[in-house]
């Protein structure tokens, strides 16, 4: 099955200043299927002529082009059109994300649906969002504090959730008025690719996006290594965006940065067991656990932990292992076969560390699995914040269990994490939720809930986490520049030096 037959995915792959080209150096890469590893495109892969091209072009578009000017109602019309393209090609690019990532078609369609939900987000923020007038106290100043485009973005997202986490970047950028080049992971990029179309079908002028494909350590560098790029928007993993932010303190370069997380769920022992079981089991395994805001470490109280994990156990053992393409699958894949061994690597170092390994720790015994990066819910218990499997992102389906006995130790359990993107808490006390939810510091708690998300609210995180937020008012604000802007409508001689 060849994916690039499909109109939104037909070569040429990048685009370049509003036309569609093959790479220069002729360079390509095979996209395949992590469900049964068979290729399913084979897509264009820029070298770094291409990526100075793009960013020549984005940098043409916005500094002598009619974009960053443009009325707030025409861009926000744009994001609008795309918003209505993709809600026509919502089950073509569901069925592109499945073959490309490995999930389930049911998560594609969510995704597409988030997709949508942020553009319309953003073309309403936009609209909306006025300039705001100080008050100086002198009736003759008009003093007004204005937003205005912050120039070429470099966009660069990850292989887990490639389309969601690029539109989280492109529709703010575009609202703003800035011009792009968006880069998704070279693992999968299919998506981005329909996405990118489908916005040179909804009317984006010649250079505002552009688009390339390519290893980080080629395309990526070239693109955030450029002094012709304004501000740098990465999602992805700790030591790559650290070599980012290095890259961009070079040029001083603005950069925002989500770096994943290694995020607790806290369980006191007057929670609702049933759907807290259930809110630990979907937190850490949906998407085989490849989730920046996985629920990995499961903080449970003592005197219901036994009970607790047991239940767990048993439920992650019957959860349906397969293709995102069956109805029946409840979760995938893994990406890849190299991200596989990197769990495979993690499981047998937690056995190493002495966790106790309470179900999974392999690979599905279906021999119709077999050609697939498959790997089972894997749970292990009694560990301890002096393992690494506790400490380090593993990117997969493994949980750990963790236990406390008091409040303060739960606290101080969730907050002791060189990371804090996001982190759960359940508990059937009010009084301690709001108590444990505002102690904890991480960019998202939910409470009595896990995973869910609005558009309309800031997504982002604490300590290695990252830097600068997505999502919300402060999603668009990382794509502006703010201007204040003095006006004396009665100037008169000041008479200083008189």
């Amino acid at each position: 099955m060849i994916l690039t037959d499909e109109p939104l995915l037909r070569a040429p792959h990048l685009h370049l200043g509003g036309t569609w080209v093959r790479a220069s150096g002729g360079g390509a890469r095979e996209i395949r299927n992590p469900a049964d590893g068979e290729v399913i495109a084979v897509v264009d892969e820029a070298d770094p002529d291409d990526v100075a091209r793009a960013i020549a072009a984005a940098r043409a578009a916005f500094d002598a082009g009619d974009w960053p000017a443009t009325p707030v109602a025409e861009r926000a019309a744009l994001l609008v059109r795309i918003a209505e393209l993709l809600e026509a090609h919502r089950d073509d690019i569901a069925r592109i994300e499945t073959l490309d990532t490995g999930k389930t078609l049911r998560e594609s369609h969510i995704d597409l649906d988030d997709v949508i939900a942020v553009f319309r987000y953003y073309a309403h923020l936009v609209a909306v969002d006025a300039d705001r007038l100080v008050d100086t106290g002198d009736p003759a100043v008009l003093s007004r504090v204005v937003h205005e485009p912050v120039g070429v973005c470099a966009l660069i997202a990850p292989w887990n959730y490639p389309l969601l986490q690029m539109s989280w970047k492109i529709a703010p950028a575009l609202a703003a008025g800035c011009t792009v080049v968006a880069k998704p992971s070279e693992v999968t990029p299919l998506s981005t690719i329909a996405l990118v179309r489908l916005i040179d079908r909804a009317g984006a002028p010649p250079g505002v996006v552009n688009l390339v494909q390519g290893a980080g350590a080629v395309a990526g560098a070239a693109l955030t290594g450029s002094p012709d790029v304004d501000l740098i928007s990465f999602t992805g993993g700790a030591a790559t965006g650290a070599d980012i932010a290095r890259r961009a303190a070079t040029h001083l370069t603005r950069v925002a940065l989500e770096l994943g997380g290694k995020n607790p769920h806290l369980v006191f022992a007057d929670a609702e067991r049933d759907s807290a079981v259930d809110a630990v089991l979907t937190g850490v395994f949906l998407h085989s656990g490849q989730v920046c805001s996985a629920g990995t470490r499961l903080i449970v109280q003592d005197r219901v932990a036994d009970e607790f994990v047991a239940a767990l156990a048993d439920r992650a053992a019957r959860i349906r292992v397969g293709p995102g393409t069956d109805p029946s699958s409840r979760t995938g894949p893994l990406v890849s076969e190299e991200h596989r061994a990197k769990v495979e690597a993690y499981v047998a170092l937690g056995i190493a560390e002495g966790a106790t390994l309470i179900t999974g720790g392999k690979r599905p015994d279906d021999p119709r699995l077999a050609a697939g990066s498959y790997y089972l819910p894997t749970i292990f218990d009694h560990c301890h914040r002096g393992m690494r499997i506790v400490q380090e992102e593993t990117f997969g389906p493994i949980l750990t269990v963790e236990r406390f006995g008091t409040e303060a130790e739960a606290i101080a359990l969730g907050n002791d994490t060189a990371y804090g993107l996001a982190a759960g808490v359940r508990t059937a006390d009010p009084a301690r939720g709001e108590r444990v939810v505002r102690a904890l510091r991480h960019g998202t708690v939910w409470l009595n809930d896990f995973g869910c998300y609005t558009p309309a609210a800031e997504w982002g995180g604490f300590g290695r986490s990252g830097t600068g937020r997505e999502l919300g008012p402060g999603g668009l604000a990382e794509y502006r520049e703010t201007k204040h802007i003095w006006h004396n409508t009665a100037p008169a001689v000041g008479g200083w030096f008189d």
